[in-house]
């Protein structure tokens, strides 16, 4: 590296020198003043790849883009349906497209795997389609199997409960995350519950699912006069269209069902909806809208060059909200057509401190491309950086295939694309401020914030127009926030819920039997499962290991005086002080529920709130430092089914005994959009655990 910098600073020097003393003839004409800067030339002519097409006689659509680069093709099919309410058996429409991948009534899934792999290919499915690639070689056998998948599915329960079992865990591990809920809630406000594009599939729509739901599906709507394929690589459309008329002119033409709906409507007003995440620090925050916006529609170029200007890239709202405020990492905006319902949406993530500062400047951004003409550089800027990435795009041959088929689908005129850079360039800034006016609405928004409502609601107020914050749960269902928690019977104090819970997991006497408790748990975490011990003895010994076989990533422990944290990996030592120790103390203490009073511990009985379709009695908890843990108690059982705090929220289940008292098998920890599964595989009590042990060096 040092001899390439050397090397490089030489040649600089000897430029520097000849261009200081060499007499060099001028090429500047008499009387060019370069202060001024050139008009802009013409639109560049483009020069798009070409593609051939031919259509089978059962209607699937077909285009060709030969490309003799890399002995390689590839298809992609496109099933043109329109969406469907799929209400209780939402996630119908992405389980099937799953299901035709699981084998076929010719090939087995495990065999059909084998077959894909021999080839070198590649084979994947949808819900609203297929893909796959090979080299040229391997076409016809590919393509036999692309047909296999398409019109042979399987549809076998095995694969589907997989399946099912595969969505569902992947809801819990997601159902926590700020952006899953933002998405899942503004889906609802934006289109309304009764579209298709409000709704979300959950863990129960999804175990509504069976085979014979998923082979209607596919018969209804998997054919081929609405479909079009795109075929790229080393094949001429000869070649093609003898291959495709032999492998897919047998798919059943067949009437599919073509649903209207009505146009979703703006509100009236701006909405502001809250989702309430104790734990969070930041705001996720999303301003959206429905329009009439659908491929095809003459603004689009006007309205693409508008919505850049105003959050489509490193512009308006990113400058502003990042650069100038720094209140986020980045705020973009998004203009989407689309044939049924299309949609303007504004996301960014902010501090809490800052939720209505950022709110405010969204709105001003908005406001100021409807009413302001754009500056000529700022609009040259964007032409620039849109004609750019176009250009850039057609350097992937997929990108003419993609280009051919939305011509068909969306019926634009033949030389749509061809003409893009020029109608592009003649974009004006009165273009821009009529595509605002039309488009941008900041008075008629769904503002959305997901994050701690006790530290934004107020902040929230001054955007609802004098009408009540709209409050949703995290499955997106809508709730009074004042009748949320319901009072608690007048008799029923804290210390009772508390002595309940006690009761309930094996009485006070049980309890103090109890000398020391040894834990063995195991999670899984990016395909590696983790190992967690965790180690107590009475009064106030603590110790926690983690690690992975053999490797121990972290030890963390207090032994009645010191609390220490080693990372034997990356090498750190640490003696835990102030708030760090405090939190490690209180944690290492055995059975704390029965020395509330002597640790200073203050109970409040805040009421009744229901938790995952059970009635709880929620227990706020002060320590002494000042720090609150809320604690959410089974009205029925006693038993702790939730704790949340500045270390977000546990769940806990699978309560068994272990000598007398009761411990939770199943904890589920979610911090920040984390959520972590602990399946507890042993505990032990009453080992004799000796001191050495807590102590961590």
């Amino acid at each position: 590296m040092k001899k390439i910098i050397a090397i490089a600073f030489t040649i600089a020097l000897f430029s520097a020198s000849f261009n200081g003393s060499a007499q060099v003839k001028s090429d500047r004409k008499p009387g060019l003043d370069r202060s001024i800067k050139p008009l802009p030339g013409p639109a560049p002519v483009i020069n798009i790849g070409k593609y051939e097409s031919f259509e089978l006689e059962n209607g699937l659509k077909v285009f060709v883009v030969e490309n003799k680069k890399i002995p390689r093709v590839s298809y992609s099919l496109i099933i043109d349906y329109t969406p469907v309410p799929e209400g209780e058996l939402s996630g119908l429409a992405d389980i099937t497209g799953q299901m035709l991948r699981k084998g076929t009534t010719n090939l087995p899934k495990d065999q059909l795997d084998e077959e894909v792999d021999f080839i070198g290919a590649s084979l994947s499915t949808s819900a609203t389609g297929l893909y796959a690639s090979a080299l040229k070689k391997h076409n016809s056998r590919l393509l036999e199997l692309m047909a296999d998948v398409l019109m042979n599915p399987a549809f076998q329960d095995v694969e589907l409960d997989k399946i099912k079992t595969q969505t569902i865990s992947g809801l819990e591990a997601s159902k926590n995350e700020p952006s899953h809920i933002s998405e899942l809630v503004g889906k609802q406000l934006v289109f309304g519950t009764t579209h298709p594009y409000g709704e979300s599939m959950s863990e129960k729509s999804v175990s509504n699912i069976t085979i014979d739901q998923c082979k209607a599906f596919y018969q209804g709507f998997f054919r081929p006069q609405i479909a079009y394929m795109a075929i790229v690589g080393d094949i001429s459309v000869s070649e093609a269209k003898a291959l495709i008329t032999k492998y897919f002119s047998r798919w059943e033409k067949k009437d599919v069902p073509e649903l209207v709906f009505p146009m979703p409507e703006l509100p009236q007003n701006n909405v502001v909806a809250l989702v309430d995440r104790p734990d969070a620090v930041q705001t996720t925050l999303s301003i959206g809208y429905p329009i009439d916006y659908k491929p095809g529609n003459p603004d689009i170029i006007k309205a693409r060059v508008t919505n850049t200007i105003l959050g489509g890239g490193t512009f308006r709202l990113y400058n502003n909200l990042r650069e100038d405020k720094a209140y986020t990492y980045g705020a973009y905006s998004r203009l989407s057509a689309d044939k049924l319902a299309g949609q303007f949406s504004v996301s960014t993530e902010i501090r809490n401190s800052v939720t209505d500062s950022a709110i405010n400047e969204v709105m001003f951004e908005m406001k100021r491309i409807r009413e302001e003409m754009v500056p000529q550089p700022e609009l040259d800027l964007v032409k620039n950086y849109l004609s750019g990435a176009f250009a850039l795009s057609l350097e992937e041959p997929q990108t003419v295939a993609n280009f051919a088929i939305n011509t068909a689908r969306y019926g634009l005129p033949s030389d749509y694309y061809m003409n893009y850079l020029k109608n592009l360039a003649s974009v004006t800034a009165a273009d821009v401020k009529e595509m605002a006016v039309k488009y941008i609405k900041p008075d008629n928004a769904y503002i959305l914030a997901v994050g701690k409502a006790s530290e934004i609601a107020g902040k929230l107020e001054r955007f609802t127009g004098g009408k009540p914050i709209r409050y949703f749960d995290f499955e997106g269902k809508e709730y009074d926030p004042n009748k949320k928690v319901k009072p608690a019977p007048a008799s029923l104090t804290a210390a009772d819920v508390n002595k309940a819970y006690i009761n309930a997991i094996g009485g006070e006497k049980a309890m103090l039997k109890i000398k020391d408790i040894t834990m063995m748990a195991s999670t899984s975490m990016q395909g590696m499962t983790i190992g967690i011990d965790i180690f107590r003895k009475a009064p106030d010994r603590y110790m926690m290991k983690i690690g992975a076989g053999d490797m121990v990533f972290q030890q963390m422990g207090y032994d009645g005086t010191t609390a220490k944290m080693i990372s034997p990996m990356g090498g750190e030592n640490k003696t835990l002080e102030g708030k760090e120790f405090e939190d490690m103390k209180f944690e290492a203490i055995l059975n704390p529920e029965l020395q509330y009073d002597k640790l200073g511990i203050v109970l409040k009985l805040e009421g009744i709130e229901e938790i995952n379709g059970v009635e709880t009695y929620r227990v706020l908890i002060t320590y002494p430092g000042g720090k609150e843990t809320t604690r959410f108690f089974d009205t029925r059982s006693g038993l702790l089914l939730r704790e949340s705090g500045d270390q977000g929220i546990s769940e806990f289940a699978d309560y068994r005994e272990v000598n007398g008292v009761k411990f939770p098998f199943m904890i589920s920890q979610q911090m920040g959009p984390q959520t972590m599964k602990l399946s507890v595989l042993s505990i032990k009590v009453n080992t004799k655990l000796k001191d050495e042990l807590f102590i961590l060096k």
